[in-house]
């Protein structure tokens, strides 16, 4: 189980791309390369699992105990030769005086030697106090490397490359230059997905070049080579007890935000997964149950307003009673319409309110929600008790107005969701809301909901506002 836990200094010190570059070059290079995230993150996942041709599974001390974290490590690195996981922000960098969720906690929780990845830009003889003060810090965390970025050119690398072996024994891995191309583009909330960029094939084989050219990716894979192994867990037990659930799944340039694990979670519980396509698809497939997940459906307004049978279709098959689940990008689909510069577009028109963009974030960061028992689903609690856990949302539009006050499945303990109160609207069999859930013990959503769908399909009954779900028996 080689594995290394790449990080940096602070936020924007070019990790990501780094990672990006490293996963493809490694994979290029005949091992198979297994890419992790750290915390609640779509668009890196998926220009990593792009990078390295293989889905890349998130780690989140949110969602996740430190058990699940090491049993799900230990599952998706039995069939891999070298595990990447990219860290987020700086390495000690967390929500607390201690750094439980930290990029240190996480390497050391799995027991990974950590790659440091440096902006040096205008630094020389600086670098050598900022990497021994990193190695002091925690000194039960093993810094195995450290990757120069942002070089200016071949006397700045030397310089930096002299002072670092002089005054550290941190081994240095590379010195990737700077260079404009290397830069995955940008937008209003973050890297442009993979899934949309037209030339994302195109610009990963460019980070791998230059990653190849200007990393050791022997010394890379030696670094992962040290790591001692993890248990393997067992595989999961089936847990299909009744028919297959047909779920039509949305995925295409608008909506591509899925985790890896919830889409695999869902298949487990007894789904099968039929993808569409909203921006070119003019009907559903023929499905049980409906899933819309996060994206960027701003971006696309137009051609989601001019598929008008899709919109029709999907309008049509919520306002019968098809049990159906909306996050965030597929809330907004669901609004009567969307206004961003200036512009308004139609959408679904199934959620009486507008949504409406705005130039800061209207809800960002991790969530804690309480459900209320109005929800569609099985509750989330021990003994069909509401439960509470943890989600994660990022979101710069908002639903207004609404015609009268919905029906929430969620109360926000922690976060904005749609009102700073509230979360989750419920419509019929439809259940809308701006945060993004993970399919782990603490909320095993997936399973709740392939459940309910099957329970909905046989004829067992239908949530609606006049009779709350939790009192439906399956």
């Amino acid at each position: 189980m080689s594995r290394l836990l790449v990080s940096a200094a602070h936020k924007s010190s070019g990790k990501t791309t780094i990672s990006t570059g490293l996963c493809a070059a490694l994979a290029a290079s005949g091992l198979r390369t297994q890419p992790f995230k750290k915390g609640p993150d779509y668009i890196d996942p998926l220009w990593l699992g792009r990078a390295a041709g293989r889905p890349c599974v998130n780690l989140d001390f949110n969602t996740m105990s430190p058990a699940e974290i090491r049993e799900a490590a230990g599952t998706h690195m039995a069939t891999a030769d070298l595990a990447l996981i990219e860290g987020n922000k700086g390495l000690y960098d967390g929500l607390d005086l201690e750094g439980s969720n930290s990029n240190a906690a996480l390497a050391r929780l799995l027991d990974t030697p950590v790659v440091l990845v440096i902006d040096s830009r205008g630094m020389t003889r600086g670098v050598a106090p900022l990497l021994l003060g990193y190695q002091a810090f925690e000194t039960d965390l093993r810094i195995a490397g450290v990757i120069l970025n942002r070089v200016g050119g071949a006397r700045h690398g030397s310089k930096l490359r002299a002072v670092i072996e002089h005054y550290t024994d941190i081994p240095v891995l590379g010195l990737v230059s700077e260079n404009p191309a290397l830069q995955i583009l940008e937008r209003h909330l973050g890297l442009v997905p993979s899934n949309e960029h037209a030339a994302a094939d195109r610009q990963i084989r460019t980070l791998a070049e230059a990653v190849a050219a200007e990393v050791d990716l022997a010394a890379i894979a030696r670094v992962g080579a040290d790591a001692p192994a993890l248990p393997v867990p067992s595989p999961p037990a089936n847990d299909a007890p009744g028919p297959p659930v047909r779920i039509a799944v949305a995925r295409d340039a608008a909506f591509g935000f899925y985790y890896a694990t919830d889409l695999e979670a869902l298949e487990q519980a007894g789904a099968k997964l039929l993808f569409f396509d909203t921006l070119h698809d003019v009907r559903l497939p023929e499905a049980d149950a409906l899933f819309i997940g996060g994206g960027f459906p701003e971006s696309q307004m137009q051609a989601l307003e001019a598929n008008t049978p899709m919109r029709e279709a999907i309008r049509q098959a919520i306002e019968s009673g098809m049990p159906a689940y909306a996050e965030c990008g597929g809330l907004m689909y669901l609004a009567r319409g969307i206004t961003w510069n200036g512009r308004r577009c139609e959408m679904a028109g199934v959620l009486p309110g507008e949504i409406t963009m705005h130039a800061r974030p209207q809800g960002r960061g991790l969530v804690r929600l309480q459900e209320t028992g109005h929800g569609p689903w099985p509750l989330a609690g021990p003994a069909g008790e509401p439960g509470a856990f943890g989600a994660h949302e990022f979101h710069y539009s908002a639903l207004e107005p609404l015609d009268e006050p919905p029906v929430y499945a969620y109360r926000v303990l922690r976060g904005h969701g749609i009102d700073g109160q509230h979360d989750g609207i419920v419509h019929r069999n439809l259940l809308a809301s701006y945060s993004h859930l993970r399919h782990t013990a603490q909320n095993p959503w997936a399973a709740r909901f392939v459940r309910f769908a099957r329970a909905v399909a046989a004829g067992a009954g239908r949530a609606t506002r006049d009779a709350p779900t939790q009192s439906l028996q399956i």
